[in-house]
């Protein structure tokens, strides 16, 4: 098998179906079918079965697939190393970033990083930080940016601490939440995040809300809170340039102290060897610098 051959592959597992293969590959369907019949006699096995369904993975087609997926990853990697031979920036920075700081800080970074650097490429996938930590840890992406405090033996780079802040248009004063009808405001999040506001919460008052509303979103939450519907717990990050008529009250522990979640950046060792890498992290320094 040469190089296409593992890209063929790939490409029929991902489609499963020959007709949409063949216009990824740019192949004619005949030319695609006669050419996985060779691939299969080269292997002695089946790789896919057909049927009226479409295209579906055999055993031994599995571990074939996995190979060439393995071939290709490879590939890319000697890719990027070779690039990194030139003098100028080159190649593909990929990050993993949770999305409420992709929202919100990232983007300022990415500015300045693709303004300075006009030859790199960036891949960014955003989530909640626990599938972010996932990510970094599977080698999928160069770089992560994630929240709380996450168990990392690689290289982490301590971003800033935001705080947290119960957001309203009536209350004024965290006794005052009791006094009012109107619903606490949550969002879904991972589970280190609600687990301490909810710690905050039963600490404080130890009684559940009267009403809550649980949304998917942050966004949706902060819109919910800004149109007056009810109150919510939200990290500074997202408080940005809100208008004066929007009460916030810093959320205090027990020994009445701010409230807050820090941002890290994780990479593995390696990942620093590759200059677009290199790059990045000196832009994200120097903004934190000038943010202080």
């Amino acid at each position: 098998m040469n190089f296409t051959d593992y890209e063929l592959l790939v490409v029929l597992a991902q489609e499963k179906n020959m007709r949409k293969a063949s216009e990824r590959l740019f192949v004619s369907q005949p030319a695609l079918s006669q050419r996985l019949q060779s691939i299969e006699k080269e292997w002695g096995t089946k790789i896919f079965l057909r049927s009226h369904k479409g295209l579906t993975l055999t055993p031994a087609g599995e571990m074939i697939v996995h190979l060439a997926k393995e071939v290709l990853k490879k590939e890319e990697m000697v890719r990027e190393q070779l690039e990194n031979l030139q003098s100028d920036i080159h190649g593909t920075l990929k990050i993993a970033c949770a999305t409420i700081v992709g929202q919100n800080w990232l983007p300022q970074v990415l500015k300045k990083y693709v303004e300075t650097y006009p030859n790199a490429k960036i891949s960014l996938i955003t989530g909640w930080s626990s599938e972010i930590l996932k990510a970094v840890y599977e080698d999928q992406v160069h770089v992560g940016i994630i929240r709380g405090d996450p168990d990392w033996k690689g290289i982490k780079i301590h971003l800033f601490k935001d705080y947290l802040y119960l957001v309203d248009r009536e209350i004024r004063s965290i006794d005052d939440i009791f006094k009012t009808e109107r619903p606490f405001i949550q969002f879904k999040s991972d589970s280190n995040y609600y687990q301490e506001i909810q710690d905050w919460w039963h600490s404080r008052f130890q009684k559940t809300p009267k009403r809550v509303i649980v949304v998917d979103q942050i966004e949706t939450c902060k819109q919910m809170a800004l149109n007056g519907i009810g109150y919510a717990i939200l990290p500074e990050l997202t408080l940005h340039g809100l208008d004066k008529d929007l009460f916030k009250i810093p959320l205090l522990d027990d020994e009445d102290r701010p409230l807050g979640r820090d941002t890290w950046l994780l990479a593995y060792q390696a990942n620093f060897q590759l200059k677009q890498v290199q790059a990045f992290v000196n832009i994200v320094k120097k903004f934190i610098e000038i943010e202080k």
